[in-house]
């Protein structure tokens, strides 16, 4: 991606925009969440302004919101590639995983095995966790290895057997942005007939994504994450959705997906998911939506491979600062995790925020297992630089410049 389209692509970023009275700040936040496009923002007011109403009502505000949930689906749908029914909104990531969770429960019975991992965020961890101690099932850890900053899959035939039920892992990591090897994971899995959940809250962002292609049963992302509003969206697998028996009000449709979206949803950020979509695809060309989303995607992660491939080479050499990468040649997201010696990750981020009006995270992330594992914790955690596609050369050869400074002035004091 040229530096003229990386232009081009910020101007689709109010937050981005300087004003007078206003420096805009470098977000190197994005694995946290990123800005919202202009096209998400428009939609939203478009459907607030234009009238809002419930679902199946007679009237044309509400045939117009039934219309939106059908067209967010086929959105959806096409950035996946998966059928629109196998789609389902939500609060967040978290609240589908626990619902999903409740419902799978009934499947479950003492003696099974669920298998989750040490790498993953603990919404794909615990929402399973949590079942199997309420059905008296096992929980087995796919381990971390403390070297290379991925999974162990030696074992994989032993930790996923015939007792085993369910597997839940996360396509990458939002720490430090390991992409894991998921195909191998999902045949082990489909060989023993266990249920596959994925989570691709981190992957969506930098990755494209075939539902299909993967085999998986349940895929988990969140719209917030790619340039939209704070939504959470669920792919199930046609097959285990319809018989998937799911916690409802009585009169609720019991038809997919609707039956696993209780209550009202929320319409306006449904609207602005459509936009978000839209403007990945705006990003590519073909002659038709799925075209240009998986075109949109390839440009989006050349250009964050570009940038990633500096930081990464940067952050190496710095013989102050500890890099928690996987080795070159395996796939990573450009999603950094690092820790300085003897220092506390939030004063580096608090640093970094009032020096050079810099975005960038620190903490666990509720990695929580692997953070206790590599033992980042009494110090505050990781310090995270993540990037998205409205990132450029410039503001990373500022944070390069900002974190020599920074360990200078450690130096000195």
């Amino acid at each position: 991606m040229s530096q003229f389209t990386v232009q081009k692509l910020r101007a689709a970023f109010p937050a981005l925009h300087e004003t007078a009275t206003n420096k805009p700040f470098i977000y190197f936040d994005g694995p946290g969440g990123t800005q919202m496009a202009q096209q998400a923002l428009d939609a939203m007011v478009a459907y607030i302004t234009g009238g809002m109403a419930n679902l199946h009502g007679a009237f044309p505000t509400s045939i117009k919101t039934d219309n939106l949930l059908e067209e967010a689906r086929k959105a959806v749908a096409d950035l996946l590639n998966c059928a629109p029914a196998e789609v389902a909104f939500g609060q967040n990531m978290t609240s589908h995983a626990f619902a999903i969770a409740r419902s799978l429960g009934t499947l479950i019975k003492p003696g099974d095995e669920i298998v989750v991992t040490e790498l993953d965020h603990r919404a794909n961890v615990d929402p399973w966790v949590t079942m199997a101690n309420d059905k008296g099932a096992t929980i087995k850890f796919l381990e971390v290895d403390p070297a290379t900053y991925t999974l162990n899959l030696d074992n994989l035939h032993e930790l996923i057997t015939e007792k085993t039920k369910l597997v839940a892992v996360g396509m990458s990591s939002n720490v430090m942005g390991t992409v894991t090897p998921i195909e191998k994971i999902i045949a082990r899995a489909k060989e023993v007939n266990a249920i596959v959940i994925l989570d691709a809250v981190h992957a969506v962002p930098h990755l494209p994504i075939d539902f299909k292609k993967l085999g998986c049963d349940v895929l988990l992302c969140s719209g917030y994450k790619f340039f939209g509003p704070h939504i959470g969206i669920a792919v199930i697998a046609e097959t285990l959705f319809e018989k998937l028996p799911v916690y409802k009000l009585q009169p609720a449709p019991q038809t997919i997906p609707d039956k696993l979206e209780t209550g009202t949803q929320n319409h306006e950020a449904i609207a602005g998911l459509i936009g978000a979509i839209a403007f990945i695809a705006a990003q590519g060309e073909g002659e038709t939506r799925r075209q240009q989303l998986r075109s949109g995607m390839q440009r989006i992660e050349a250009h964050e491979l570009q940038l990633a491939n500096r930081i990464e080479s940067f952050l190496s050499q710095l013989p102050d600062v500890t890099l928690y990468r996987a080795p070159a040649g395996h796939p990573k997201t450009p999603t950094f995790a690092f820790t300085v010696a003897g220092t506390n990750a939030r004063d580096v981020t608090t640093w970094f925020a009032e020096n050079h009006n810099m975005c960038i995270a620190d903490g666990h992330f509720y990695a929580s297992t692997m953070a206790e594992k590599l033992g980042v914790i009494p110090m505050g955690g990781w310090v995270r630089i993540g990037l998205a596609p409205y990132n450029t050369l410039q503001e990373v050869e500022q944070f390069e410049q900002a974190l020599q400074e920074f360990l200078a002035n450690r130096k000195t004091n």
